[in-house]
């Protein structure tokens, strides 16, 4: 298989290629002679410099290929490279991505062949790319894939997927293959964050549906495929520490989580009990500034097959104890008549101080009976544990406020949160073939559940006093003391099935799929607060107490609030049913059908707190037809056109009329919310010139009646009231370009990708006008367009990537930029709160010795890139205000800054 005998160079050099696919094998031993040898690059390159004429033997191995051996000459003169071909042991290929993932599902191969074979639109990221990058976390590995963008938490850590500038709302999130629920105590949607990387073996994305797939996603699909057992025994184990940036400038102000009580007096002694302030703790408001500790995280997996590779069994865990901090400045704002831009009344200076615990727990057997009968049961625990304080120091704007003076009025506010979150999923499932190659038969059997707990949240607020730049502190006369109590808890029970007959007709062999799916959901949430005013009022800090946990207080609702919107029960019935045909004539692949979903949803207030609709449901069924055609042009090159209909439903809290008052807003649910129905066009052009390298270039178009947007909205029954609402607008249109490309040269490569989305959608805004007759300013609603809420216009990625395999090494440098996007949806004419675009730099290596062990060094926000808020336009009235610049045309609302992290470690596999 080698043409070429006689090498005409003193520099040897060539590829190395599969024989059958034709694509270059990454890290293969290549010798020539007895004492010059290398390893093949990430384009399959290798060279020899400087080598002596005359004959050699060139021998080139590879595992789980044939060894090639052969003599050569090596002559003086210059001469082309040598391409050489090597063939596997067994004879067997990539071809089949169901049996390569079993053995090698997390290498960069098996995720381009998967993207290459799907009969969908998607993307890839393979569990050896997440292990190498710069990310602990799905959220943060999410977010280098094309027209994916994320939306961070307070801590600046990814939380959530933004896919195709579609809201984090548009797509759901399923754990190989099966949904799971969400531990948000409103939404659907799932914070990636709590999921940490070295669990799975890969992340896929799809961007296009077939029936056999629920039916609720616009933007796209989160699919995180677990860890498998592999063919022989494979022990993987990592333990690595750091530190944060933020926390080397400033102190770490923590409090005793310990001392945080789980239940509310409520809950502990019936709805007749008045509570004392004996009853609640005061370590929640004991707070120390201290040193932050270090950073830890770990991890271990181990899997093996037995049983003459009949059972597999497969063990993963991770841990991480983080330290994240984040300085911010938050401008508060109103509209007066007469205003046009919204005129600042309070600048609000936070530092958070948050210690994050991650812990993961995944297992897998499966058992192959024959070659007919498959099980296998998965079970998977995550738990995300925030320990947060958040330090807010206020400034008073009045109306005859003077910068240069240093005098205002102060307030002081200091939060202590401790928040919980778990999902748990158990999935049974089995692959039987009833019929060979005429019948199968795939049903799946799951239990998930999700909590988000969030026990006495704690806040104690001061007056205070600047005077000649000099603040002092006092107790305030109200609302001095609050304890919260927050928690909801989801819980899944669902079955699947699916058969699969395949007939001949017309010589072409036709795959029908029927199958279905029924789902019960229910869900408790439950909301209590408790208010404390002094004993003694205007007690001075520093005279009076110096720590608040020596304040007195004097309980106001010894009862609770439990009678609020949060209190509910919810749930919601999930039965659906599809029908698929699948087949393939010369190179043309077909999937299409339609899926039928029908959903009764409802909910039930626990205290109608006199709102008129206390109960409610909505019942509707859709019909969700797709078609998915992929054209080969050649071995490494196709078509996509797709085309389905897809709903996205409201959240449980969306639906509940009553409102309850936030930090910064005040909001409610809408009972006549209607789900969203979208119509999705995708045409995508692929190229695959080898493993390791890619062209995507792809577009898409959505259009989406009654899309679902928040806003926030006067209250006609209750006077000056707003809230912050959800509502349906109309039809919104989006659409968009995607482009991926993937290149390698040698020991040097890079990945690049570039998404650009447009989205309108017009909805009614209020605004002022000028009466001609009485010259009096009036209220006006107007229509005004303007992008989808999230969607940035531009999002890029660049990856430049380092891989020595002979001594190795691998570096990986990462940048992501998103461009700006509406945060905050606003009721007034041109007052939408605006992201500013930003650039996110991240780095990371990782260097590989022979024992079986590798140093790794993770970097993360390398810029200390802020999130910045604005609105477009400002009010003179806010010239001269700290941090607002009149010649910017901008209105600063927040920046948050949350400095660098870093981490080193150690690896071992076996």
């Amino acid at each position: 298989m080698l043409s070429v005998t006689i090498a005409r160079a003193s520099n040897i050099k060539g590829h190395v290629y599969d024989q059958n696919t034709g694509e270059p094998l990454v890290g293969a031993s290549v010798k020539i002679g007895t004492d010059r040898a290398t390893l093949t690059g990430l384009d399959g390159s290798f060279e020899f410099k400087k080598v002596v004429a005359g004959n050699a033997i060139l021998k080139v191995s590879y595992v789980s290929y044939k060894v090639f051996s052969k003599q050569i000459v090596i002559l003086k003169e210059d001469n082309a490279s040598l391409n050489i071909y090597l063939t596997k042991d067994n004879g067997n290929d990539l071809g089949e991505v169901v049996i390569a993932s079993k053995h090698d599902g997390a290498t960069e191969n098996t995720a381009r062949k998967i993207e290459q074979k799907s009969f969908q639109v998607m993307n890839v990221v393979s569990g050896h790319a997440m292990e190498i990058s710069p990310d602990l976390t799905v959220a943060n590995a999410i977010q280098r894939v094309s027209g994916v963008s994320i939306e961070r938490s307070s801590n600046g850590d990814g939380q959530y997927a933004i896919l195709r500038g579609m809201d984090k709302r548009y797509n759901y999130t399923l754990v190989n293959g099966i949904k799971i629920p969400s531990p948000d105590n409103k939404f659907r949607y799932v914070p990636l964050d709590i999921f940490p990387v070295e669990l799975l073996e890969r992340l896929e994305i799809y961007k296009s549906l077939t029936p056999n797939m629920e039916g609720d996603a616009v933007g796209g699909v989160v699919n995180m495929v677990m860890k498998d057992a592999p063919s022989k025994l494979a022990v993987s184990a990592n333990v690595a520490t750091g530190y944060s940036q933020l926390f080397f400038d400033r102190k770490y102000l923590g409090f005793d989580a310990g001392a945080v009580n789980a239940k509310s007096p409520y809950e502990l002694n019936g709805r007749d009990y008045n509570a004392k302030p004996a009853d609640f703790s005061t370590g929640t408001v004991d707070f120390k500034a201290k040193q932050a500790a270090p950073n830890l995280v770990g991890g271990i997996s181990i899997g093996q097959r037995f049983l003459n590779n009949k059972l597999g069994v497969l063990v993963a865990g991770s841990i991480q104890n983080t330290y994240r901090g984040t300085n911010s400045t938050f401008f508060n704002s109103t509209i007066n008549a007469t205003d046009k831009i919204s005129r600042i009344t309070s600048m609000d200076y936070r530092q958070y101080s948050e210690q994050q615990k991650r812990y993961g727990l995944h297992a897998k057997i499966d058992y192959k009976f024959n070659l007919y009968n498959t099980l296998s049961l998965v079970n998977s625990y995550v738990n995300l544990t925030n320990i947060q304080t958040r330090d807010q120091v206020t400034t008073n704007f009045s109306s005859d406020y003077k910068p240069e003076s240093g005098s205002a009025q102060l307030s002081y506010s200091t939060r202590a949160r401790f928040t919980e979150q778990q999902i748990y999923n158990t999935t049974l499932h089995g692959e039987h073939t009833l019929v060979p190659q005429k019948l199968k038969l795939n049903w799946s059997a799951v239990y998930s559940s999700a909590k988000n707990d969030v026990p006495d949240e704690s806040s104690v607020t001061l007056n205070g006093l600047r005077t000649a730049n000099i603040d002092s502190k006092t107790t305030v006369a109200k609302g001095g003391l609050t304890h919260r109590w927050s928690r909801n808890t989801d819980e899944d029970k669902a079955g699947y099935i699916d058969l699969t007959y395949t007939a001949a007709i017309a010589g072409v062999n036709v795959d029908f799929t029927a199958g279905g799916l029924y789902r019960d959901k229910q869900r408790s949430s439950f909301y209590n607060n408790y208010t404390f005013e002094p004993l003694v009022l205007n007690t001075t800090y520093g005279v009076d107490f110096t720590n608040y946990a020596d304040i007195k207080w004097d309980i106001q609702n010894p009862k609770g609030a439990v009678a609020n919107a949060l209190t509910y029960n919810a749930s919601e019935k999930t039965s659906a049913g599809y029908g698929m045909f699948t087949f393939k004539i010369n190179q043309l692949d077909v999937i299409g059908g339609a899926r039928v979903e029908h959903t009764n949803q409802g909910y039930a207030m626990l205290f109608s707190a006199g709102e008129l609709r206390p109960t409610g449901s909505q019942i509707y069924t859709d019909v969700l037809p797709s078609l998915n055609l992929k054209y080969g042009l050649t071995n490494t090159q196709n078509l996509r056109a797709t085309y389905f209909r897809s709903i996205n439903r409201p959240g449980f809290f969306e639906l509940i009329p009553g409102g309850r008052t936030l930090e910064e807003y005040r909001e409610r649910g809408n009972p006549d919310l209607k789900r969203a129905i979208a119509d999705n066009i995708d045409f995508r052009y692929e190229l695959f010139p080898n493993s390791g390298e890619q062209l995507l270039i792809g577009a898409f178009y959505k259009k989406i009646k009654d899309p679902i947007e928040y806003t926030i909205k006067a209250d006609e029954t209750r006077g000056q009231d707003s809230y912050y609402e959800p509502g349906n607008f109309g039809t919104a249109k989006n659409y968009g370009l995607e482009l991926d490309y993937m290149k390698f040269f040698n020991k040097f490569g890079f990945k690049a990708n570039y998404t650009y989305t447009h989205s309108r959608i017009t909805t009614d805004k209020d605004t002022r006008v000028r009466n001609a007759v009485t010259g009096d300013l009036e209220p006006m609603i107007v229509q005004q367009t303007r992008p989808l809420f999230g969607q940035a216009a531009h999002i890029g990625n660049l990856s430049l990537l380092y891989k020595d395999t002979k001594n190795g090494w691998d570096a990986q440098l990462a940048g992501s930029y998103t461009g700006e996007r509406i945060n905050t949806i606003s009721q007034f004419v041109d007052n939408d709160i605006w992201q500013k675009g930003f650039i996110q730099m991240d780095a990371s290596v990782e260097k590989r010795f022979k024992n079986s062990f590798s140093v790794f060094v993770k970097a993360g926000n390398l810029l200390n890139t802020p999130t910045t808020l604005f609105i477009k336009g400002i009010n003179a009235e806010n010239a001269g205000l700290p941090n607002q610049d009149a010649n910017s045309n901008e209105t600063l609302i927040r920046k948050d800054f949350y400095e660098q992290t870093y981490l080193i470690g150690l690896r071992y596999k076996l």
